[in-house]
């Protein structure tokens, strides 16, 4: 699983306050993304089959699949229909539908495999693309560009520091690495 660099081993400062308060916490951080991710586990168990076969199928670890539905849709539990983003992104990795945004064509039920193999695909390509952008980053510092870049776009990525400079809540990929973090050493992911 090591095709785009080992997400335990990448550096992260977690969420920011903003994030944190989705759910009331009064704190920040790595402890915060923990407490998140542990939050929609129960959740994430019904779509384990999925995001394992989906991980297998494109090289990413099953907890960083795991921990991008987390992020974006609270395992399902934020959604409406299977849209979310005021109707702009569908399904658990909230695939950008918008023309003026992502323009992607939604494949698949909300929850289906095939959903997540599309979101994954698009994981992927930013990844690709960060990795030509920076070809000096070491390969952590790539996968962490390629989420952020999930998130906002690779023209968003400036530079390593400012990787979630332009992300939602400023904290995104350094959110999706902490909870992917926990899905690995306490969900099995």
């Amino acid at each position: 699983m090591a095709r785009y660099g080992d997400i335990m081993t990448v550096p992260t400062t977690g969420a920011s306050l903003q994030t944190a308060e989705q759910d009331k916490l009064t704190y920040a951080g790595v402890r915060a993304s923990h407490t998140l991710a542990e939050t929609d586990k129960n959740r994430m168990e019904k779509y384990r089959s999925k995001i394992n076969a989906v991980g297998a199928k494109h090289g990413i670890a099953p907890a960083l699949i795991a921990a991008i539905i987390s992020r974006e849709t609270r395992a399902g539990n934020c959604l409406e229909g299977g849209w979310g983003d005021h109707g702009n992104a569908w399904g658990l990795m909230q695939v950008d539908v918008n023309p003026n945004g992502g323009g992607h064509t939604k494949r698949g039920d909300w929850d289906s495999e095939e959903h997540l193999s599309q979101a994954a695909e698009i994981l992927v390509l930013f990844i690709g693309r960060i990795r030509d952008k920076f070809p000096g980053w070491s390969v952590e510092q790539q996968l962490k560009g390629g989420i952020a870049a999930y998130n906002m776009g690779d023209g968003n990525v400036h530079s390593y520091d400012q990787v979630d400079a332009r992300t939602t809540g400023e904290d995104y990929s350094n959110d999706v690495v902490a909870r992917a973090q926990w899905y690995k050493n306490n969900a099995g992911f």
